[in-house]
């Protein structure tokens, strides 16, 4: 089972931002593969094939871990690229309370789009550069598991296996 930690954004984040990406989707057709909204979330740490019963153990060391974190106030916030290929959309707000959740100090993102060959994914990050969400409180850190070629369109398809309570101070 490949299991990550993870935010999901409340849906009326995710649907502004789905709102800001449609002409963008429109005018880059099939060049470009974008992931499925209902999926969206921001990784904070990714733990990969996992043994069976190993999800008992990641979600007691979750719940230490959110009990000691505090809620804090997110927003989705300009965008990026890895490699060229993977279109993400950054994460603002109280990123310095949200790094206490983050393995291995990577930059908290929310991937929205794949490139196919070579599309170049500059022009697309430059016209995402000024993007920014609504803010929501995060209150809540998840386990989820993810299933690689189940989802809509061939894509992974992630479901939540618990949920934690940010409650730290």
């Amino acid at each position: 089972m490949r299991l990550f930690a993870a935010i999901r954004p409340p849906q009326e984040v995710i649907e502004h931002l789905v709102t800001a990406l449609r002409p963008i989707r429109s005018e880059h057709g099939r060049t470009i593969r974008w992931t499925d909204p209902d999926q969206w979330h921001i990784t904070c740490a990714f733990y990969g094939e996992c043994p069976g019963g190993a999800e008992e153990d990641l979600a007691e060391d979750l719940r230490e871990l959110a009990a000691a974190t505090p809620p804090m106030d997110l927003r989705l916030r300009g965008a990026g690229s890895f490699s060229g290929r993977t279109l993400w959309m950054g994460v603002g707000g109280d990123v310095g309370k949200l790094r206490l959740l983050l393995e291995d100090r990577q930059r908290p993102h929310l991937t929205v789009a794949r490139a196919h060959g070579v599309t170049p994914m500059n022009g697309l990050v430059h016209a995402l550069s000024v993007y920014e969400g609504p803010e929501w409180r995060t209150t809540r850190l998840g386990l989820y598991s993810s299933e690689l070629g189940a989802g809509r369109s061939g894509g992974p398809r992630h479901e939540l296996i618990d949920e934690f309570v940010l409650a730290g101070l």
